[in-house]
């Protein structure tokens, strides 16, 4: 029994020991920092939160025990850890929110191993206190910056710097919602690593650079929602990887270009509310594969007869409205089996709507409204209350329903006029139904009726009847 206690005891201590000696070896790897490097992380968040932060009491290990908040540390082959992480805004939970009187602090760029640097809502006002983006020392990140984010800083004002083309090792790029101004850079075109470029929510102006076409391994392009003009340069069909491009309110000019038909791997395509024209067919020509097209609010012009609906096999999202459409609605958009959204309203369309689009089993949306559409609406009740507010077909004047359920009506669409044939012995009596206003109908109730009655019928919404 001694024996086992001993034994017990024994184990214990070893662990115990072994416990300490793990700790003590972590913590000297941990604490190994050099003087300066925490200067200088010290002086950059004081910069951005505001001077009460007390860096050297709060945090003396930056990169060991007492980590951080939004700063992350790797230890390279001299043994010591450097900054490789900074991360400033309510995007991430563990990161510093900035102070209202924020800077951009050219210290910043003594973190010769930073990897990521992200400011989210830091620079809030360009009136109170507008903070300039740096236009130089970018290159002291060209072999380490891999991503740089600056988002949701109206505050932040400037041009966007050419000196950001040395960043080699960039991967994204995302300058969101800034109030920066300006052309874009050709000097983007030297980051052959980019696989996202995101440029929107500015106030950038002039035309796309031609030399973006080299950017092979970009995945997102999203210039969105600035003042871009002149017309798409064909040198974007050489990026073969491209995913996602975005070049929504704009305005931009011209046709698309056919080369952007190479884009095989490309999913969305977003160019809404700009001043493209050339017509529809045109336009779609090359674009059959796309899964989610948007090409609303553009003056493009054509009709629906002209695409081969039938190769859009894979296409989910469908946006062409207010894009000047002539002609009717064809049947054979009902060959695009997996479109899930389907808008052609604020158009001149004409004519029917075909019942066989209701053969679309994956269509979630259908907004056809504000066009000159005429005729039955001949839909199942199932579709209209699967659909619900998301069938839109109000501001037709000459469009009207088939009555065939109360519980679920098209919004904003009137019923059909309907002739009904009432036969009781030898009489009979013919009612017309509908909203129509002043319309009414007589009918006579022939000599052999009892004491000779005539029922006189005026329908204006309620039916009136007088018996004499």
């Amino acid at each position: 029994m001694a024996m086992r206690f001993l034994s017990w005891k024994c184990n214990f201590v070893l662990c115990f020991l072994f416990i300490i000696l793990c700790c003590k070896g972590k913590d000297s790897s941990l604490t190994t920092m050099k003087k300066k490097e925490k200067e200088v992380i010290y002086s950059v968040i004081q910069l951005f939160v505001g001077k009460w932060w007390n860096g050297s009491y709060l945090y003396p290990d930056p990169c060991g025990w007492t980590p951080i908040q939004g700063v992350s540390c790797e230890q390279y082959d001299d043994g010591f850890w450097y900054v490789t992480t900074v991360n400033f805004g309510p995007v991430f939970d563990n990161s510093h929110m900035c102070s209202r009187d924020a800077k951009f602090p050219q210290q910043l760029f003594n973190l010769k191993h930073l990897k990521v640097l992200s400011l989210s809502s830091c620079f809030l006002s360009p009136t109170k206190n507008p903070v300039k983006l740096p236009l130089s020392n970018w290159d002291k990140f060209s072999h380490s910056l891999e991503s740089l984010t600056l988002r949701s800083n109206p505050g932040l004002v400037g041009t966007i710097p050419s000196a950001i083309g040395s960043l080699r090792k960039l991967q994204s790029l995302v300058l969101l919602e800034n109030g920066l101004i300006g052309k874009l850079p050709p000097s983007i075109s030297n980051l052959v690593r980019l696989r996202q470029l995101v440029l929107a929510g500015n106030y950038l102006v002039g035309e796309v650079p031609d030399n973006y076409g080299g950017l092979s391994e970009l995945l997102i392009f999203d210039a969105s929602r600035n003042n871009l003009s002149g017309v798409l340069p064909s040198t974007l069909g050489s990026l073969d990887s491209l995913l996602k491009l975005d070049l929504s309110n704009n305005m931009l000019e011209g046709k698309l270009p056919k080369q952007l038909g190479r884009l095989k791997n490309l999913t969305l395509l977003d160019i809404s509310h700009n001043k493209l024209r050339g017509g529809l067919a045109e336009t779609l020509k090359e674009l059959a594969f796309i899964k989610h097209l948007v090409l609303s609010n553009n003056p493009l012009g054509g009709d629906l007869s002209g695409v081969k609906w039938e190769n859009f096999l894979n296409t989910e999202t469908l946006d062409l409205s207010n894009i000047g459409l002539e002609g009717s609605v064809p049947e054979s958009m009902e060959k695009m089996k997996r479109l899930r959204f389907l808008d052609l309203s604020n158009n001149n369309l004409s004519g029917n709507v075909s019942r066989s689009l209701e053969n679309l089993t994956c269509l979630g949306a259908l907004h056809v409204n504000g066009n000159n559409l005429t005729g039955r609406l001949d839909f199942s009740e199932r579709f209209y209350m699967k659909m619900g507010m998301r069938f839109a077909a109000w501001n037709n004047a000459n469009l009207c329903y088939i009555v065939k359920s109360k519980h679920q009506v098209p919004y904003g669409v009137k019923p059909c006029v309907q002739n009904i044939t009432i036969s009781e012995g030898f009489s009979t009596v013919k009612i017309t139904e509908g909203n129509h206003e002043d319309s009414s109908v007589v009918a006579s109730l022939g000599g052999s009726g009892f004491y000779g009655l005539w029922w006189v019928f005026t329908v204006n919404g309620v039916l009136n009847v007088f018996l004499w």
